[in-house]
């Protein structure tokens, strides 16, 4: 049960993502989300959209494996440790607040779904 509330926390942390990067890029929100100067967020939209599009397949992928319950365990293992990888990558190259919003809750689903609980 945590181990489910937790990647669906993952999940829904993603589709915020996703809607920054797609949608609010571009605007004061998007600006201040990700440190933008307008100038940068204008040449850079189409960028940050494909990311944004990537962003959403790992959303795709987790409530895939939160859909088939106890059988998707080895789906939502998979998609949370890209989550995990990707956070790292993150907070090493972009910005040191990605390595909480983004690798610790996936490092936390991880672990709840390794314990079962």
């Amino acid at each position: 049960m945590i181990a489910a509330l937790l990647t669906g926390l993952v999940a829904l942390i993603h589709v915020y993502i996703v809607i920054l990067e797609m949608v609010w890029w571009d605007t004061p929100r998007g600006h201040k989300a990700f440190g933008l100067t307008p100038e940068f967020a204008a040449r850079s939209k189409v960028l940050a959209a494909n990311q944004g599009l990537y962003n959403g397949f790992l959303v795709a992928g987790l409530v895939w494996g939160l859909w088939l319950g106890a059988e998707g365990f080895a789906i939502k293992l998979f998609f949370l440790a890209c989550v995990l990888t990707a956070g790292l990558f993150g907070a090493a190259t972009a910005s040191r607040k990605i390595l909480y919003i983004q690798a610790l809750p996936a490092a936390l689903a991880i672990a709840a779904l390794l314990a079962r609980i």
